[in-house]
């Protein structure tokens, strides 16, 4: 795994939830265009206080940022999802809050 790609890509992923265009987000957070594709494409890492305006900027912890589980293959992931909604298939309460969150991200 290549950490620096890894965070980068999570990081362009946030931007495009954001609306950002790079040149408007490397503004944002005072670094240059040039600078920001460098830390998109794993090729640098960014200085702690460009990763404090990142996490700011993006509205994220770092834990989410730094947070890689949900890299997994599609099918480990619906492994994992099948496994967690077996786990509380006894729960009611539970099983009607995993059916709004699902629900909810999946409306259109």
């Amino acid at each position: 795994m290549d950490i620096k790609r890894e965070i980068g890509s999570k990081i362009k992923r946030l931007r495009h939830k954001k609306g950002l265009t790079q040149e408007k987000f490397a503004e944002k957070i005072n670094i240059s265009t040039y600078t920001l594709i460098g830390i998109e494409t794993g090729k640098n890492f960014m200085t702690a206080q460009t990763m404090e305006k990142i996490i700011e900027c993006l509205g994220v912890t770092v834990e989410e940022l730094f947070n890689a589980e949900h890299l997994k293959p599609a099918n480990e992931l619906l492994a994992d999802i099948h496994m967690i909604v077996d786990s509380v298939k006894d729960d009611r309460d539970k099983i009607e809050e995993i059916y709004k969150i699902l629900k909810a991200i999946t409306s259109v």
